[in-house]
């Protein structure tokens, strides 16, 4: 047991306690006084207090006396930490192009565009300026997701979290949903399906095996208490070997039979066939319309590689019911998110103009002899910098993320280092933590920076960091 006594300051310490100065004198300090220029008076005020007051408790710990310079440089530490903004830019250089912790799918410059246009003003986010009457927010982009999947209708959510629980409880409140087994996901954030169901009312009715499940399972599944069967696409992991799933369009001809609505959950969701950029199958969104789904959903910035957002696409009656639901507010998006996904959809119309200007797309679509020359003219700009560093280029595998391809891995190239004065763990919380931030991996003893999302723009800053961070363990 431990026992903590608190101990008198002694007489040299009242002393240099007294000579702390006051927080008038401060704000007198000419360099204080700057600060007043570009901050509010309260948070220098703080900051020079919570300086004032390590201060003294360094006069109480070591005896050590108090100095104005040394206040005022620790006040001015406080302080910027304090202004700066607690979101900012990243540099990705982990090869995750979907990362959810950075952010998912960068946006375009389109959107980029559209983002600033409408957020620096007002706009007509809810006002039809033909007729002067209040207008629909989602119509913005309503006939363009109808044009680009081919239903009926449309609608738009904040995740597709959201999208599937407004999905279940306006079609299947108290009701029974059909699901197989084998779907039964969890995703990133502990989100499970089942109790997605339980929160939207509707009850889940699991059929099949954990690797097979056929379309007799459904069917003898169904009974009055039954109001939809439902897809989910495992966007997340693979279930391999001796398995079989029911195909959407088995499961559309079932749910006509017996007059149920059939669900189709994409999660991630493509609006084109992305064979066409070697990025494998990926549930496409107008193939589930044309198999015959009744609501298709799917997310906004994962593959789509636009804002977050939940899409619900299919027939009018069931997307005119789930906007009448009074929830829907709850979920709906601001004009930043309609604006960034209008200007996405737009790029869409063509599929090589999506290709170059969605920065997800480009990114995983990038040809492996261009990341390899991005890759030696970091490395040349890394050497010239810090001749004496031990840093290679070598071939590696990056990730699509964001719960998208499971399992697929991307060749790419990487710059290496081997830090020289420091641990990888130390190496890589500095390079975190500086201007700008700069996220990597490590791989047998080495920072990786994987050029495929590290951005072209972006290479000079990041030697800079890079070298910041080297000569900050140099000292």
């Amino acid at each position: 047991m431990v026992v903590e006594i608190d101990m008198e300051p002694t007489q040299q310490q009242r002393e240099q306690l007294r000579q702390l100065p006051s927080m008038t004198n401060l704000l007198d300090d000419a360099t204080v006084k700057s600060w007043l220029v570009d901050n509010p008076r309260t948070l220098v005020v703080s900051a020079l207090d919570r300086a004032i007051e390590n201060a003294r408790q360094n006069v109480i710990d070591s005896g050590m006396p108090a100095d104005l310079a040394a206040i005022i440089d620790d006040a001015r530490t406080i302080l910027q930490t304090r202004a700066a903004s607690s979101i900012r830019r990243v540099i990705n250089a982990t090869g995750v192009v979907l990362h959810t912790g950075l952010g998912r799918a960068p946006l375009s410059d389109a959107a980029v565009k559209a983002v600033t246009e409408c957020a620096s003003g007002y706009c007509n986010l809810e006002f039809d300026l033909e007729s002067g009457a209040r207008g629909r927010r989602v119509n913005h982009v309503a006939s363009l997701l109808c044009e680009l999947t081919g239903a009926e209708a449309a609608t738009v959510v904040n995740n597709n979290a959201a999208a599937t629980l407004m999905i279940l409880n306006t079609v299947a409140q108290g009701k029974g949903v059909i699901v197989s087994r084998g779907e039964l996901v969890e995703i990133g954030g502990s989100y499970r399906l089942p109790d997605m169901m339980r929160a939207s009312g509707a009850q889940l009715c699991e059929v099949g095996t954990t690797n097979r499940t056929r379309i007799t399972d459904y069917e003898n599944a169904i009974d009055d208490n039954i109001a939809a069967l439902m897809r989910v696409h495992t966007s997340n992991y693979r279930v391999v070997g001796f398995t079989q799933a029911v195909e959407i369009e088995e499961l559309a001809a079932l749910g006509r039979k017996h007059k149920l609505p059939v669900i189709d959950d994409l999660g991630s969701g493509a609006l084109f066939d992305l064979t066409s950029i070697g990025m494998g199958e990926e549930p496409n969104v107008r193939a589930s319309i044309n198999a015959g789904a009744d609501l298709v959903c799917f997310s906004g910035d994962k593959i789509l590689g636009g804002p977050q957002a939940g899409i619900i696409v299919g027939s009018k009656n069931w997307i005119d019911h789930i906007e009448r639901n009074p929830l829907m507010r709850t979920y709906r998006v601001g004009k930043m998110t309609l604006a960034a996904l209008e200007a996405t959809l737009q790029n869409y119309r063509d599929e090589t103009q999506a290709i170059e200007s969605i920065p997800s797309l480009a990114i995983m679509s990038a040809p492996l002899e261009a990341l390899q020359q991005r890759a030696e003219t970091l490395h040349r700009m890394l050497i010239k910098k810090l001749p004496d560093e031990d840093f290679q280029v070598t071939k590696a595998k990056s990730a699509v993320g964001g719960g998208s391809y499971p399992g697929r891995e991307l060749e790419t190239f990487c710059v290496t280092w081997q830090p020289k004065n420091k641990t990888i763990d130390e190496t890589l919380k500095q390079l975190r933590t500086g201007t700008p931030a700069v996220v990597a991996r490590a791989q047998r003893e080495r920072i990786l920076f994987d050029i495929r999302t590290i951005s072209e723009k972006d290479h000079r800053s990041l030697a800079d960091c890079i070298t910041s961070v080297n000569n900050e363990c140099s000292m």
